[in-house]
C-alpha cells in the first residue's frame, strides 16, 4: 500500500512524498492515521535532526516519519495479533515506549525514529515492539482528536504522579501532589498548561484546595478563565485564581494568594530563567517544583535557594513525557466526557505539516491538529468564517455553536467534506 507521509532527512529538512510501504509481517499492524496534533517536540526534532537522542543517526539515507500525537483506525492485523486487535478499531498510540529493540534503543519512538510509522502519514505500520509493549491503546471515546491529545494530556498527568512530599522526621517519599494542597502552575495557559487545568480540575482521586494560573498574556489568560472556570472549580471543591504576573512584584501576589505560606505544588511551564526562579520562591516547607518545560538548549540554568533545600525540604523534579498508565488514564478521563478541545486553536491537512512544524513558535494560539487525508492550509478557528471556503463557513457554524470550540460535530462534517489530499 502506498501511503504518503513527511519525513526527516536532515537539519530543517522535512519532505511530504509518497512511497509504497513494505509487505504486511505477522506480527505487525496496518493503520489509517486520522489525526495528528503537532508538538513542540516534533518541533525540536526537526531542528536538531540526527543530533536528537530520539532520531537515527542515517536520516539522510533512511528518513523517518515525523510526529507522535496521533489516533486512527485498523487497517489490517498481522496473524501475531488477530485476537487483540481487529480492524475498524480506533486506536492511539504511546510512542514513548522505552524499548531498546528500536532504532535508537530506548529513546526510540513512533514519529522519531522509525520509517514506516508517524502521525503525519495517511497509512503505517505498526511494529511489533509497540503491542509487545502495551502501547497500541484502544479507544473507544467520540472522534479521533481526543485521542491525539491523549499524548501531551499523558505528559501533564505523568508530571502530577512525580511530584513528592515527606512528613518531617521521614526519608519516606509519598509520590503526588499534596491532596488539599495549594498549587501554582506558572506560564501555563499555552497547550500543555491548559491540559494542566483541565486535568486538575477533573480529577477524581485527588485535588488541591487553591490553584492559581500564571501568566504574563493577558487575552491567553482570559481564554483560559473562560475554557475553566471559575465556577466550574468551585464546583469541584477547588478555589482557581487566574493572575497576570507582568507586575512589579509577583512574588508577593502570589504569596499573598497562598495566605503567605506558599505553594505544595509548583509547576514550571515555561523554561525562561525568571520563572524558574520565581517558582522556586514561593515554594512551601516541603514544597516541590516540577520542572515541566523541557527548554531546547542544553546550558540551561536558574538561580535555586539552597538554603530553603537545606532547612525547607524544598526540592525539585522534572518530567518528560508520561509513560503507558499517564496515557491510559487520559484516555479514562475522556471516555467519561474530559474534553481536551480547549487545547486546539488551528486545523490542517498533511500539506500544511511542513510549515507549521518548521514554524511552530513563531505561530500564536494552541494545538496544531492535522487531518492527514483532507488538503487544507493551516487554519486558526478564529478565522474560519472569515474564509469564502463553504466548508470553512460551516465548521465556523459548529463551532459558534460549541463556545468557539473544535468538536466531534465539526471533525466529522470536515472528514466528510473537506477536499481530500
Amino acid at each position: 500500500m502506498k501511503t504518503k507521509a513527511v519525513r526527516l532527512y536532515g537539519k530543517d529538512d522535512l519532505r511530504l512524498e509518497e512511497f509504497e510501504l513494505p509487505a504486511l509481517k505477522e506480527d505487525e499492524i496496518l493503520a489509517k492515521v486520522v489525526s495528528d496534533s503537532i508538538c513542540m517536540s516534533s518541533y525540536k526534532a526537526a531542528h536538531q535532526a540526527d543530533t536528537h537522542k530520539r532520531v537515527p543517526r542515517d536520516i539522510a539515507e533512511h528518513p523517518t516519519i515525523i510526529g507522535h500525537e496521533f489516533a486512527g483506525e485498523i487497517v489490517e492485523v498481522g496473524a501475531k495479533w488477530k485476537d487483540a486487535f481487529h480492524p475498524g478499531d480506533k486506536f492511539s498510540i504511546q510512542p514513548a515506549m522505552n524499548d531498546p529493540r528500536g532504532p535508537v534503543g530506548i529513546y526510540s519512538a513512533p514519529g522519531y525514529s522509525y520509517p514506516n510509522i508517524g502521525g503525519d502519514a495517511t497509512y503505517v505500520i505498526i511494529p511489533n515492539e509497540v503491542m509487545e509493549d502495551g502501547c497500541l491503546l484502544p479507544f473507544k471515546g467520540e472522534g479521533f482528536y481526543p485521542a491525539s491529545l491523549s499524548e501531551p494530556l499523558s505528559c501533564v498527568i505523568g508530571a502530577m504522579h512525580a511530584n513528592y512530599h515527606a512528613k518531617p522526621g521521614s526519608y519516606v517519599h509519598q509520590m503526588e501532589i499534596r491532596d488539599g494542597g495549594k498549587m501554582a502552575l506558572l506560564a501555563s495557559v499555552g497547550p500543555m498548561g491548559l491540559a494542566a487545568i483541565n486535568y486538575v480540575l477533573h480529577r477524581e482521586d485527588r485535588k488541591p484546595s487553591l490553584l492559581v494560573v500564571t501568566d504574563i498574556d493577558q487575552a491567553r489568560l482570559d481564554r483560559a478563565a473562560s475554557l475553566y472556570t471559575v465556577e466550574f472549580a468551585a464546583s469541584r471543591g477547588i478555589e482557581l485564581h487566574y493572575v497576570n504576573t507582568r507586575v512589579e512584584d509577583p512574588v508577593t501576589l502570589l504569596m499573598d494568594l497562598s495566605g503567605g505560606k506558599g505553594y505544595d505544588d509548583v509547576f514550571c511551564f515555561a523554561p525562561v530563567p525568571a520563572v524558574v526562579e520565581q517558582a522556586d520562591d514561593i515554594l512551601a516547607f516541603d514544597g516541590c517544583l516540577n520542572f515541566f518545560a523541557g527548554p531546547s538548549k542544553a546550558p540551561f540554568k536558574a538561580p535555586f535557594n539552597f538554603y530553603n533545600v537545606h532547612y525547607n525540604s524544598t526540592h525539585v523534579v522534572g518530567t518528560s513525557g508520561g509513560n503507558t498508565d499517564d496515557m491510559k488514564e487520559a484516555l479514562h478521563y475522556m471516555g467519561k466526557g474530559m474534553d481536551p478541545a480547549g487545547l486546539v486553536t488551528h486545523i490542517g491537512g498533511l500539506g500544511a505539516v511542513i510549515d507549521t512544524t518548521l514554524n511552530l513558535p513563531s505561530i500564536p494560539g494552541g494545538k496544531k491538529l492535522i487531518y492527514t487525508h483532507i488538503d487544507l492550509p493551516l487554519t486558526a478557528i478564529a478565522d474560519f468564517g472569515k474564509s469564502d471556503n463553504p466548508v470553512l463557513q460551516e465548521l465556523d457554524r459548529i463551532c459558534q455553536a460549541h463556545n468557539g470550540l473544535w468538536n466531534v460535530e465539526a471533525e466529522t462534517y470536515l472528514l466528510e467534506n473537506a477536499d481530500k489530499l
